[in-house]
């Protein structure tokens, strides 16, 4: 398995707020990867996001070494730690009235042996890349995605709404938020793309997959996907985590 992220706080933010970990197991030939968008200011954004991925990837990490099943139940643990994740955010919020209301998406994949799963919550987006297409795993949990779902608007249209950056679903704002869980077939040479909308504002799916025929490993992909987005001017912070078996 390989994997490489990277991440860029763009062309016109101060800060980063988005996070990333990359974690492998090798006991239980298992990789975690986890990526988070964070808001609610400068430092708040900056701390949900980076509270949420060191207690997700914290969680299951731990679940998967003290599992005694010789198949790790991967979506479970995946549920539980994000379920901890959201816990912990929404606590310091509350706790701390600096950081009321900061919130993050959170996208997520393992890849355990011959599984694997992902998980998202909010826009941040999961997609495959195979040698004959892109597709995308997870659906956002957003304002013109609604809107598309109703057919008051197009796809093409969410892309350019002045609302497309309101999320529907975060981690942090409630006490309980529900995640979305896929199982996701990866053969050998396929690519499991993680990434933050600072990427897919910049890049439609044809232009990233375009990449990926050019690029064939995570670390070049991410590479070249990253230099376009900074060379469209990059609005937003731009996070990039790539997987294969």
């Amino acid at each position: 398995m390989n994997s490489f992220g990277i991440t860029d706080r763009g062309k016109v933010r101060r800060d980063n707020q988005d996070s990333f970990l990359i974690e492998r197991i090798d006991e239980r030939d298992c990789l975690i990867a986890v990526l988070c968008d964070g808001m609610g200011g400068e430092k708040a954004g900056n701390i949900a996001s980076d509270l949420a991925a060191k207690t997700y990837v914290g969680e299951v990490t731990q679940e998967m070494k003290l599992s005694r099943q010789k198949k790790p139940d991967a979506r479970a643990m995946m549920a539980t730690a994000c379920h901890l994740a959201n816990h912990m955010v929404y606590a310091y919020s509350c706790f701390d009235t600096n950081y009321t209301g900061m919130g993050t998406t959170l996208v997520s994949a393992v890849i355990c042996g011959d599984d694997t799963f992902v998980l998202n919550v909010g826009d941040s987006r999961a997609y495959k890349l195979t040698r004959r297409r892109i597709t995308q795993i997870t659906k956002d949990h957003s304002l013109v995605q609604d809107m598309v779902d109703r057919g008051e608007i197009t796809a093409e249209e969410a892309r350019y709404h002045p609302r497309r950056n309101v999320i529907t679903r975060a981690l942090g704002v409630d006490e309980n938020v529900p995640s979305d869980i896929f199982k996701v077939r990866l053969a050998k040479g396929d690519l499991l793309l993680l990434c933050s909308d600072g990427l897919t504002n910049m890049l439609e799916d044809r232009e990233i997959f375009a990449l990926s025929r050019e690029n064939t490993d995570p670390l070049s992909l991410g590479r070249a996907l990253m230099a376009q987005a900074l060379d469209r001017g990059a609005s937003d912070n731009v996070t990039i985590v790539i997987l294969s078996k």
